[in-house]
C-alpha cells in the first residue's frame, strides 16, 4: 500500500507542532488569568463561539432577529480554509470564557482538545457536532478517480468533517444547538425551540427540492475535478460521485492517470459538466474537459462554505442561501 504523500505528512507534522505551541500558549493565558485581581464582576452577557460559518448561521437563526444579551463569535473569519485554521491567542481566550462553544470535532479540530483544557467559565458547554450526529457521521473514503488509496497501512481513517453539506445533518445539528441554548438560557427556551423548529421546516423543504432535482436528473452522477467535500449531500440523494481528491486532501496536482480516468468517465456517463468547489483555479477541471471527446462540458462551482466570513453574513449570505445556489448548480449538472 502506498505511503501518505509528502504534503499530507507535512500537514500532520505541522498540526502536531501547532498542538505543542498551543499547549504553551494556553499555559501562558492561564497564568495571566490567575494574575488578575479577582474582583471582576461576572458578565451577564451570553457568549457563544463557533468555529465555522454554518454553525454561526444556525445559531443566528435559533437566536432570532434581535437577540438581546448575546455575543456571537465566528472564529474562522478570515477566509482561511477549515483545514488550515489555527487559533490565535484571542480565539483561545474567547473559547475559555464563553458559555457555549460549537465545533465540528474532526481531524482539522485536533487543536480543540488543548483549547478546552483552559476554562474560565465552569458552566461552559462544548458541542462536537460529529459526536452529536452519532451513527450519521461517516468515515472519510477516497472517491473513485482519486488514484490509489494513500492511507498508510494500519492507520485508521478519520471521519469526514463536511457534515454541514447535508441538510439532514444540519437539522440534527440545529436541534442539538437549540437544546444547549435552552440549558444555558432557560428564560428564552421557548423562543429558541420555536425558532429552531421553524428553521428545520425550511431545511426539510429544501431537502425535498434536492430530492426532486436528483430524481428528475438526466444523469445521477457528479464528477469533481477538485476536492470532494460533498459526500454527505451526494449520499442523501443517491448520487454517484467521482473526484480528483478526497474532501480533506492537501494535494493540488492530479496525476495523468487521474485526469485520464475522469475524462473517460465524463464521456462514458455523458456528463455535460465538470464540478469544482469555491476558491480554486479550476485548472484540473479544465484539463479534464480538454481530454474528453467533445471538449464542451461546462465547469460548474458548488460552494462548500469553508471560507465564508461574518462580513459575508452581514451582507446577507446565509447557510440556506448558499444551499439554494448549490441546488441550482446541481440541477444544471444533472441535466
Amino acid at each position: 500500500m502506498n505511503k501518505r504523500p509528502l504534503s499530507d505528512k507535512l500537514r500532520i507534522k505541522a498540526g502536531k507542532l501547532a498542538g505543542l505551541l498551543l499547549s504553551v500558549l494556553l499555559a501562558a493565558l492561564c497564568l495571566a488569568g490567575c494574575g488578575g485581581s479577582g474582583t471582576e464582576e461576572k458578565e451577564e452577557r451570553i457568549r457563544i463561539v463557533t468555529t465555522i460559518f454554518p454553525q454561526y448561521d444556525w445559531v443566528r437563526a435559533i437566536l432570532g432577529d434581535d437577540p438581546e444579551g448575546v455575543e456571537l463569535i465566528l472564529l474562522q473569519d478570515t477566509s482561511v480554509d477549515l483545514h488550515s485554521f489555527q487559533p490565535a491567542a484571542a480565539d483561545l481566550l474567547a473559547i475559555s470564557s464563553c458559555d457555549l462553544f460549537i465545533y465540528i470535532g474532526g481531524e482539522s479540530d485536533e487543536w480543540v482538545e488543548n483549547a478546552l483544557k483552559d476554562s474560565r467559565n465552569p458552566g461552559r458547554i462544548a458541542i462536537s457536532l460529529l459526536d452529536e450526529l452519532g451513527g450519521a457521521a461517516k468515515k472519510e473514503e477516497l472517491p473513485e478517480g482519486a488514484g490509489e488509496d494513500r492511507q498508510e497501512e494500519g492507520e485508521e481513517s478519520e471521519y469526514d468533517e463536511h457534515i454541514w453539506l447535508s441538510l439532514r445533518n444540519a437539522s440534527l445539528c440545529v436541534k442539538s444547538i437549540a437544546d444547549a441554548l435552552c440549558r444555558i438560557d432557560p428564560q428564552h427556551a421557548e423562543t429558541y425551540r420555536s425558532n429552531a423548529q421553524a428553521y428545520q421546516e425550511k431545511l426539510r423543504s429544501l431537502d425535498q427540492a434536492y430530492e426532486k432535482a436528483a430524481s428528475e436528473g438526466r444523469v445521477s452522477a457528479l464528477l469533481f475535478g477538485d476536492r470532494f467535500p460533498f459526500r454527505y449531500l451526494a449520499e442523501d440523494y443517491g448520487l454517484t460521485c467521482y473526484a480528483a481528491f478526497s474532501g480533506c486532501s492537501a494535494e493540488t496536482e492530479a496525476s495523468f492517470e487521474t485526469i485520464l480516468f475522469l475524462a473517460e468517465k465524463t464521456d462514458e456517463l455523458g456528463l455535460r459538466a465538470v464540478m469544482t468547489i469555491e476558491g480554486t483555479d479550476h485548472r484540473i477541471a479544465e484539463t479534464i474537459v480538454q481530454n474528453t471527446k467533445t471538449k464542451d462540458q461546462k465547469i460548474l462551482v458548488m460552494d462548500s462554505m469553508q471560507a465564508v466570513t461574518a462580513k459575508d453574513a452581514g451582507n446577507g449570505t446565509t447557510y440556506l442561501s448558499i444551499m439554494e445556489k448549490n441546488l441550482a448548480v446541481l440541477k444544471e449538472a444533472l441535466q
